[in-house]
């Protein structure tokens, strides 16, 4: 009997994963078609086009991670909240989110104006290309304000089992910004259609042209995930009032706050690192742009598997569900690796036809090919890796993953970089090697803090340090 109801509650939390995780895959399927089209159009312009758009995307993560973060505690205490049954307490926390999202995307959008001019120069970018990455920079990021209520509202409707909803406003932003593209990179052109000739209209605007197209789109998702979380039957804030409350911001801010210190510190050893690769010359950093661009197809598996797990560990730890909690471990973790074994061979096999889709240069194909079947090799550790920190982040521990991330970041990857490429002078390959030592690192500490226990509030005692006994 008890196996019976064991197999039925397998069935029935996979439908649920599944539920959960395929529209969060699909909407980065199409963020990423996106982004490879995006890279391709400007691609095609020459090597200094794609690292002049390139260049300063980490200083980007740098910002955003602010914002991440702080979705991250408003996932944990819905999710737990919707666990409890508990509604009013969603509702209320909804709106503490619209409140932190205006405020942060007001200061964010100062800050990119104030920084704008100087972040190439800060990433070590090649001359030539500084002013034409600066100017990108300042337009693509400069909707600071629909870029955080993207981000902010899209992880309310996931922390509340909806993943549908994010998906839909995302694959509409991605189709107005390969539309806009098309018509803003390239001059007026003539092409042919089904035998006939066609002119097409073209502004010519080339890398502006396709930062323009990218912050219109992503306004237009802002203004469109805010109106239908307004409107939506389970999250929406309608009726609460719009003033800052402790009660709720405390316990959220409480989880961010370690997710904010790792989000920036890991962020920021991105932008160490791509400087770093960046001083290597403008090949090294479109093989670097254009492997980044590639490699982040391979991850969706990976990313879609994560807001499931966070979601439905969240519910679980509010219903105080042990036996839940244990199952969705079990399940979610061999399915997370089938799937990065299969997405590790496929980036393996394919890898020097993907970089060529970017790229006709030959020697950034050769270097984008050679560091990505080195990456390859290390997706299904890495799927490990993001399964069991999602679980964590989802019944509101961050801190483990704060001092794994930035530990295993400046420990390894950082300082592995420096002595390889600024002291011995080695290339793109040893800073990719540097890359995958500390995706391994976490590996390791993620299968140690699985085995302990210690990812399961339920089960583990903080003061004795051990599981609690059955």
């Amino acid at each position: 009997m008890k196996k019976k109801i064991w197999q039925n509650m397998d069935k029935q939390l996979l439908g649920v994963i599944v539920a959960l995780a395929w529209p969060t895959m699909v909407e980065q399927i199409m963020q990423t078609a996106v982004q490879y089209v995006a890279t391709a159009m400007v691609g095609s312009l020459g090597p200094q086009a794609t690292a002049a758009v390139g260049s300063t995307s980490t200083v980007s993560w740098l910002i955003i991670s602010s914002i991440s973060a702080l979705s991250i505690g408003f996932l944990s205490f819905i999710a737990r909240a919707y666990g409890a049954n508990d509604k009013d307490a969603a509702s209320k926390s909804v709106m503490q989110a619209v409140i932190v999202t205006l405020i942060l995307g007001t200061i964010l959008t100062g800050v990119i104006v104030i920084i704008h001019p100087y972040v190439p120069v800060w990433m070590n970018v090649d001359a030539a290309i500084v002013k034409l990455a600066s100017t990108y920079f300042l337009i693509v990021y400069l909707p600071m304000l629909p870029r955080a209520a993207t981000i902010m509202f899209g992880t309310v409707l996931r922390a509340a089992g909806d993943t549908k909803t994010p998906m839909k406003v995302g694959v509409m932003v991605n189709i107005i910004n390969i539309i806009l593209n098309f018509f803003l990179i390239y001059e007026t052109r003539v092409i042919s259609l089904f035998g006939m000739n066609i002119k097409v209209f073209g502004a010519g605007l080339g890398v502006v042209g396709a930062a323009i197209a990218g912050a219109i789109a992503v306004t237009y998702g802002g203004i469109r995930i805010t109106m239908v979380m307004w409107k939506h039957p389970m999250v929406s804030p309608k009726g609460q009032p719009f003033k800052l409350d402790t009660n709720i911001l405390l316990p959220c801010l409480k989880v961010a706050l370690p997710n904010m210190i790792q989000r920036f510190a890991t962020s920021f050893g991105f932008v160490m690192f791509a400087s770093m690769i960046n001083s290597l010359g403008y090949i090294s950093t479109t093989a670097h742009t254009v492997a980044n661009t590639v490699e982040s197809a391979f991850y969706i598996p990976g990313n879609g598997m994560q807001t499931a797990a966070s979601t439905l560990a969240g519910n679980a730890y509010g219903a105080k569900d042990k036996e839940r909690m244990n199952a969705l471990a079990k399940m979610f973790i061999p399915i997370e690796i089938g799937l990065m074994v299969i997405s590790g061979a496929a980036l393996f096999l394919f890898a020097k036809p993907l970089v060529g889709i970017f790229s006709d240069n030959a020697e950034v194909i050769a270097l984008g090919n050679t560091v990505l079947k080195m990456v390859a090799l290390s997706e299904p550790f890495y799927g490990f890796s993001i399964i069991v920190e999602g679980l964590l982040l989802g019944v509101g521990n961050t801190k483990l993953p704060f001092m794994y991330n930035v530990g295993c970041m400046w420990g390894i990857r950082i300082v592995g970089t420096f002595i390889t490429t600024q002291i011995l002078g080695y290339n793109l390959v040893a800073a990719w090697g540097c890359m995958i030592a500390h995706n391994m690192c976490l590996c390791m500490l993620y299968i140690r803090t699985y085995l302990s226990g210690r990812w399961n509030p339920l089960e583990w005692d903080p003061v004795a340090k051990k599981r609690i006994s059955a």
